[in-house]
């Protein structure tokens, strides 16, 4: 089931803005789809956007 970008805020307080949020979404639907695994595109997602945060800063 794909992420929608509610979920993001679930799993990283990182992503507050709409921006980050959609990316998240991005990284962790084509991990899953590449990979088939929940956690590996969790992780690979927020750590995308927190870097992606600390840029904005």
């Amino acid at each position: 089931m794909p992420w929608k970008s509610e979920d993001a805020e679930k799993h990283t307080h990182k992503a507050d803005t709409k921006a980050l949020k959609d990316l998240w979404v991005k990284v962790a639907n084509d991990c899953l789809d590449r990979t088939g695994d929940e956690g590996r595109a969790i992780r690979e997602a927020n750590a995308v956007v927190a870097r992606n945060a600390e840029k904005s800063d």
